[in-house]
């Protein structure tokens, strides 16, 4: 019995410290990239709409590769493109038209009813979407770009660290107390 408390306890300071390096990882990614993190050369971005379910659900992450010719999009590829200075929006690409430069994308997404409105131009494709993506991670990382989510973020873990580390060590001083107490004779 003792042996698998033990055990449940050791599993439960390893996922609350593997929690907190994630956690602190996600912050401090987010801060120094001036948005979502980027891991092994993708960058990760949230999907706030349902315009693509069931494909890519609400509230997920999906992983898009930038650079390189943003020209070389084909009918069916997914991107991801700014709709505007603030808003980054990832399609599928339904048409393409003109070449070198002057192309441009008819985009739609998997849900929606119609065609977006105006075409993409080449130069606002942000990056292809390969199929990775993570469900419901994204209200996460959505949170985390905020001031009071990354510090939450960062001072949360800490907070249920410091008070398993408590919990344990009042645990062992417990048991010290139980066996330096003498014996009872009858």
């Amino acid at each position: 019995m003792i042996s698998l408390k033990r055990w449940i306890s050791n599993i439960m300071t390893v996922l609350l410290l593997i929690t907190f390096l994630l956690m602190g990882f996600v912050a401090i990614s987010s801060k120094a990239s001036g948005g979502e993190p980027a891991i092994m050369g993708y960058q990760l971005k949230t999907v706030l709409s349902g315009s693509m379910e069931p494909e890519i659900q609400t509230g997920s992450i999906v992983a898009i590769k930038p650079g390189g010719d943003m020209t070389r999009f084909s009918k069916g590829d997914v991107i991801t493109f700014k709709e505007s200075e603030t808003k980054l929006v990832t399609h599928r690409v339904l048409e393409v038209r003109g070449e070198g430069p002057n192309t441009s994308y008819i985009t739609k997404g998997d849900n929606n009813d119609a065609a977006d409105m105006k075409p993409v131009l080449a130069a606002n494709v942000v990056g292809e979407y390969n199929g990775f993506t993570i469900p419901y991670i994204g209200y996460f990382l959505n949170a985390a770009q905020s001031k009071s989510g990354a510090a939450l973020l960062l001072i949360l873990p800490g907070i249920l660290l410091l008070i398993y580390s408590a919990f344990t060590i009042f645990k062992a001083i417990k048991e010290i107390e139980v066996k330096k107490a003498p014996p009872v004779s009858g």
